[in-house]
């Protein structure tokens, strides 16, 4: 895995005049290994989470690290029967990364994004920056300003 969507993820913030912190640690693959690796509490932590829509289109969806994305509002919001995650090979393929390493920038891949109001409850927020070693901290605030988010 290269650090492609590393430089990608720092280029967006850059370009966009975000102050950020960069980290690199252990490889974590849930968001307790992650927090516990970063020093913070769960809930600072931002799942980006690929779903497949009925129709086999991709969203991401956004949730605070503690909690559980709501699948059925989501899907009313995207007017589909049914959402699901995507298998880990079809998130590689859509996102150049894998399961846990997603970045929080949909935008970046022609993604819809949705994104629970719940993370804008935090000081600052953290997020794995497209590899399961590298972790980006960041305002809430200057993360939804630079992705065009649909809220829920």
């Amino acid at each position: 895995m290269s650090s492609f969507v590393v430089d990608k993820v720092k280029r967006i913030l850059e370009d966009n005049n975000i102050n950020y912190d960069l980290s690199e640690h252990e490889p974590v693959y849930t968001s307790e290994q992650a927090a516990q690796a970063r020093g913070v509490d769960t809930s600072t932590g931002v799942k980006a989470l690929v779903l497949k829509t009925h129709e086999d289109d991709f969203i991401l969806v956004l949730v605070r690290a503690d909690k559980r994305a709501d699948l059925k509002k989501i899907a009313k919001l995207e007017k589909t029967k049914s959402l699901r995650l995507a298998p880990p090979e079809e998130v590689l393929k859509v996102t150049g990364c894998e399961i846990g390493g997603v970045p929080p920038f949909g935008h970046a891949n022609n993604l819809k994004t949705y994104f629970d109001r719940e993370i804008l409850e935090n000081e600052y927020v953290n997020f794995n920056a497209g590899l399961h070693t590298v972790s980006v901290r960041m305002k809430p605030e200057d993360l939804a300003n630079i992705i065009d988010v649909i809220y829920y």
